[in-house]
């Protein structure tokens, strides 16, 4: 009964969410199998073509049905962790959430309110002042316009490696965040618990130019464990030149928790 309780909360009837037409993309192995479905949330800027370009067909291949869903056009934060769980509860099995960056924080919230069968941060923006912090240090430019009303903006070479052969194609893609929703990532308030405690594991880089080691430690720290790292690897591991190393690691876990 907690469980379902969760997924709707006093806002969400007292002012609740506006439907919208949600973008999901897929790909499900042939024949199914009976592992728990993938739910990938992108972080800010980014869509679901962010893990349809490797992740997606990737996780299928290893068994799992993978899916994407993109965060609305003009939202808000508690609009997309709505989304995220709506999502997932009309998956055919208990899914598992994968957020990254912004997206981490989003799936990091809707463990509150779904029962997910697991959980992975990866690349997990810092919360409260620390998230500040951390912007300020590594995107002075970016960061400073959205806190007096314009869009942040964050730089290829954030997001991906040197010399990373469609670092520009890529970059191309991503669209303005509202800086009213980056602002609510920035000073969003601590997740609440998970329902019915989850493994949750947390994956990044050493040499990410958006999140902070230290922010890893701490994310991975309060959920009982260490950061699995990837170094050498930018912010977007998902559209890394070597993509698959963070990926396998997580299918890996994911089958070893399973089977626990």
């Amino acid at each position: 009964m907690r469980a379902s309780s969760q997924v709707l909360r006093f806002a969400d009837w007292t002012s609740p969410v506006p439907p919208v037409a949600r973008e999901v993309l897929s790909a499900v192995p042939e024949p199914a199998g009976d592992q728990p479905p993938v739910l990938f949330v992108p972080g800010l800027g980014h869509g679901a073509w962010a893990f349809a370009e490797h992740w997606l067909g990737h996780t299928a291949a290893r068994g799992f049905a993978a899916y994407s869903v993109s965060p609305r056009a003009d939202g808000s934060l508690r609009a997309y962790v709505h989304d995220v769980v709506q999502v997932a509860a009309s998956l055919p099995r208990q899914a598992v959430l994968l957020g990254h960056g912004a997206g981490a924080l989003v799936v990091a919230h809707a463990l509150a309110r779904y029962p997910a069968r697991a959980a992975v941060l990866a690349s997990p923006v810092p919360e409260g002042w620390s998230a500040l912090g951390a912007a300020l240090r590594t995107n002075p430019f970016g960061t400073l316009p959205a806190l007096f009303g314009a869009a942040p903006r964050l730089s290829r070479r954030q997001l991906f490696g040197a010399g990373q052969a469609a670092a520009a194609a890529h970059h191309a893609r991503l669209v303005p965040t509202p800086a009213r929703v980056y602002r609510q990532v920035l000073f969003a308030t601590p997740p609440a618990a998970p329902v019915g405690d989850p493994p949750v594991l947390v994956v990044g880089s050493p040499d990410d130019r958006v999140v902070p080691r230290k922010a890893l430690d701490r994310t991975a720290a309060r959920h009982g464990g260490a950061p699995l790292l990837f170094p050498g690897m930018a912010h977007d591991l998902m559209l890394d030149e070597s993509w698959p190393e963070p990926i396998d690691a997580i299918l890996d876990w994911l089958t070893k928790e399973l089977a626990a």
